[in-house]
């Protein structure tokens, strides 16, 4: 959007929504494979750090995956239901929780190896293509986050708190 009213401005041209109906799309995507082997894409993304390195703390976790920890606890106690991960209080400091990757876990990196080539097929762009949009959508992350932790927008001329409320 170029500064336009909100009130003036169709839907498409809203950055927020774009961002937003693309996500949607990716869950469309990818819920009905995962939900073959039991996963929600939540849980995909934590075994998938756990592929990469097995073993980590549910803060490590959750800062990488950009979750509180109230909404990890439920989601590894999930897991751990099902077989595929391990919960354990670090023995030095009973406050760090380790989180590794059962036989099962590990077993199921094998059934998902095609999905990053189906969902790089399935966006139609080429990895060149894809590259510059995920540095695209990190430095769009970035910036959202220091904007709304500092209360104010980057650039642009525009103020956060100058939006009124009523």
């Amino acid at each position: 959007m170029d500064g336009s009213k909100a009130g003036d401005a169709a839907l498409s041209e809203f950055l927020c929504f774009a961002t937003y109906s693309a996500n949607q799309a990716f869950h469309q995507f990818y819920a009905p494979l995962l939900a073959r082997v039991g996963l929600t894409y939540p849980q995909y993304l934590v075994m998938t750090l756990l592929w990469s390195q097995d073993t980590r703390t549910v803060g490590e976790i959750g800062r990488i995956l950009n979750l509180q920890s109230n909404t990890m606890t439920p989601l590894l106690k999930r897991m751990e239901g099902a077989g595929l991960i391990e919960r354990r209080r670090d023995t030095a400091d009973e406050r760090i929780v380790r989180i590794s990757l059962t036989a099962q876990g590990r077993a199921l990196r094998d059934r998902l190896t095609g999905l990053p080539g189906a969902v790089a097929a399935a966006s139609g762009m080429t990895a060149e293509e894809r590259g510059e949009l995920i540095g695209a959508l990190d430095r769009l992350r970035r910036n959202m986050t220091e904007a709304a932790r500092t209360g104010s927008a980057q650039g642009g001329g525009q103020d956060a708190g100058s939006i009124s409320g009523t």
